[in-house]
């Protein structure tokens, strides 16, 4: 069962804890991993891009010119796709792109991106995570002291908008929910910062 300190946040280890092996200690699964990110990214496409068909473009209802005599190849309307300004063959269309993964492959993806974080040295537990002022550079100030890579992503045990105000300035920070917290964003930042109480809903929900 791997063991991690817990850090206050002056970034000094107060205690150590065990981390749930079911959690943190699996089979990295890679390819269950490459199938949730695809599904986050396709479910996340607004799929609003539409093009013209030649039906759809406006004019080219004349022939422009007549179809023998000329020398030149037959044409029947300058809105044909090969025109200038002419319809799109298959023009995309609005639709939607989602789709759902089983929820088996979520979980096992989302247990092999926690182990790798632990593995990597990622992860960094921390007691609590209170700000005496929503400040921005109070917010910076913990993050230096627990020795947060740039790009961190903190996980709250639950909505915590001072914290969430506090980080909104910050370029490459996020702060999220223990209950919301998925593959992508986990992979996206190189530092998973979690409170002891967002760990233990995270092993409630997710184990």
């Amino acid at each position: 069962m791997p063991k991690i300190s817990v850090l206050n946040m002056d970034g000094q280890a107060i205690e150590e804890i065990e981390l749930n092996e079911e959690l943190f200690d699996v089979e990295i699964n890679e390819h269950a991993v490459y199938l949730v990110v695809k599904n986050i990214l396709a479910n996340r496409r607004q799929g609003t891009h539409s093009a013209k068909t030649r039906a759809e473009v406006r004019g080219g209802g004349r022939k422009p010119w007549r179809q023998k005599g000329t020398g030149r190849a037959r044409q029947g309307s300058i809105r044909s796709p090969q025109w200038r300004g002419g319809g799109i063959v298959f023009a995309k269309k609005p639709r939607d792109y989602s789709y759902t993964t089983p929820k088996k492959v979520r979980r096992l993806a989302l247990k092999s991106v926690l182990t790798s974080k632990v593995k990597e040295n990622e992860l960094i537990i921390v007691d609590d995570f209170k700000l005496d002022e929503a400040k921005t550079k109070n917010f910076v100030k913990v993050l230096d002291n627990i020795k947060a890579k740039k790009k961190a992503l903190v996980v709250l045990p639950g909505n915590d908008e001072s914290l969430r105000r506090a980080s909104n300035n910050i370029a490459n920070v996020k702060t999220t929910m223990a209950e919301n917290i998925n593959v992508y964003d986990i992979l996206k930042y190189d530092s998973l910062v979690i409170t002891k109480d967002a760990l233990r809903v995270i092993e409630e929900v997710f184990n």
